[in-house]
């Protein structure tokens, strides 16, 4: 399993730690795992760990932030983001961290001959 303190991919999904979550960001009522990406053939990028707040920016599909909370499975130091497909699937990463340390989540875009768009993975 791959590991990041700082920056980290998985597919089209980049993982980048940051200091702040913006203050437009709204909080994603939870029921379930975390869902950090969806893709269009099908598969996701998912968080189990119940330690964790996902925050949206309004009118902003390419970006969302985590918060690591109390409620944070300190015996791995930091969540475990699965990518959920059944075949060709990428490694998991660990986001590491602590209670209270926030991780930028973006979509990667691609320039296209029509113009920009989220890659596609």
């Amino acid at each position: 399993m791959k590991t990041a303190n700082k920056v980290a991919a998985q597919g089209d999904v980049l993982f980048r730690r940051v200091s702040t979550i913006p203050s437009k960001a709204i909080e994603v009522p939870r029921a379930g795992p975390i869902v950090v990406a969806h893709s269009e053939t099908g598969h996701h990028h998912a968080i189990a760990d119940r330690g964790v707040t996902m925050f949206e920016e309004p009118g902003s599909a390419l970006v969302c932030y985590l918060r690591m909370d109390i409620g944070l499975d300190a015996d791995i130091g930091g969540v475990d983001v699965v990518h959920h497909r059944p075949w060709d699937t990428h490694e998991t990463i660990r986001l590491l961290g602590a209670p209270g340390d926030i991780w930028e989540v973006r979509r990667q875009r691609e320039h296209t001959p029509e113009g920009w768009r989220r890659v596609q993975d």
